[in-house]
């Protein structure tokens, strides 16, 4: 019998019986029956988000409207470290984004940046084409996928439109 099993009811004049605490360990393979910690374990870890987030940055390099808000660009390798580091702090995985940049603080990082409603369907646009190239199970898709709608909607701070005038020189213009 096992302590679970050898709990007695309580007498009128008895202390009641504590149970026992119970500890669950999840097994080493994530599987069906696994417990895990994180939906970054569930989905596989940082290979799953680096891979997630190179391909968003595929179509980010190639796009007219985002690809001057990286400063660093054509070289985007310091964006995919912060990006993934993000994610993956975000979805449970290592706090290494925060010790080495601070509070995420989405928002204030993107001030120096027009960041219209444009800029921001463009955003999603790339990440839904990059989500999709990991064809996740349907509920952690759709989690993920909520997460980063909301965020993108989060850190909107203009409704001025952007009109291109030269090579890497963008204006903004009011609606």
């Amino acid at each position: 019998m096992t302590d679970a099993e050898n709990v007695t009811e309580p007498t009128a004049d008895a202390e009641p019986t504590k149970l026992p605490k119970i500890r669950l360990i999840a097994k080493p393979a994530v599987t069906p029956d696994a417990l895990v910690d994180s939906m970054w374990e569930l989905i596989g870890g940082r290979d799953t988000f680096e891979k997630l987030v190179r391909e968003f940055y595929v179509g980010v390099a190639t796009d007219e409207v985002l690809l001057p808000m990286y400063p660093e660009q054509p070289d985007l390798e310091g964006a995919i470290q912060r990006l993934t580091g993000f994610l993956e702090q975000h979805w449970g995985g290592p706090n290494t984004y925060s010790q080495e940049r601070g509070h995420p603080r989405l928002r204030m990082r993107h001030m120096p940046f027009k960041v219209n409603p444009d800029a921001r369907d463009r955003w999603l646009h790339r990440m839904r084409a990059a989500l999709d190239t990991r064809e996740l199970p349907p509920l952690y898709d759709a989690e993920i996928w909520t997460s980063l709608d909301r965020a993108a909607h989060a850190i909107v701070n203009t409704f001025e439109e952007q009109r291109r005038i030269h090579h890497s020189r963008w204006i903004s213009i009011g609606c």
